[in-house]
């Protein structure tokens, strides 16, 4: 069975992070989305609320898509889930040298799993979680951004900090 983690902070999840998943879960059998606890980023949503988010996205349109949060290294998530496989997507070249090294590293902790690019649709390629927080956060229309139930807490995260 091929497994592969597509890890990520996810806050929020994008339609460009659910191009990216729908590419992945038509290549593998089985893709665990890893949402991360990164320490170097003060996410707006909890990782509880990121992976419960993420569940609305895609429990009617994915059969081997599981989410789980997780903290520590990718490569010891992935081995822990049976994955040999780390899906990175890469919306511009810009995104190519963080990604290159991260992949590099992972190689060098971990020799038995290999670093997979995607490249999103072409519609997806400027979209970040960060320009959709900003924008939302000063009321413009995220509706071609993100799903439903993403602009939905969004509004409401905002609303609430008013």
């Amino acid at each position: 069975m091929k497994v592969a983690v597509y890890p990520g902070s996810f806050d929020p999840i994008t339609n460009g992070h659910l191009d990216i998943l729908t590419r992945a879960a038509s290549i593998f059998d089985v893709v665990h989305i890893a949402v991360a606890t990164n320490l170097n980023k003060a996410p707006l949503f909890s990782a509880s609320e990121r992976c419960e988010l993420i569940k609305a996205c895609t429990q009617t349109r994915f059969n081997n898509v599981r989410i789980t949060c997780f903290e520590g290294l990718v490569v010891e998530f992935a081995r822990q889930v049976g994955a040999t496989v780390i899906i990175r997507g890469l919306r511009a070249i810009s995104d190519f040298d963080y990604e290159f090294q991260m992949a590099l590293m992972n190689r060098h902790l971990n020799d038995n799993i290999d670093t997979v690019f995607l490249m999103p649709a072409e519609e997806y390629t400027y979209l970040s979680s960060s320009t959709v927080k900003e924008i939302a956060r000063f009321g413009g229309n995220i509706s071609a951004f993100v799903p439903e139930p993403v602009k939905i807490a969004l509004i409401n995260k905002f609303r609430s900090e008013k």
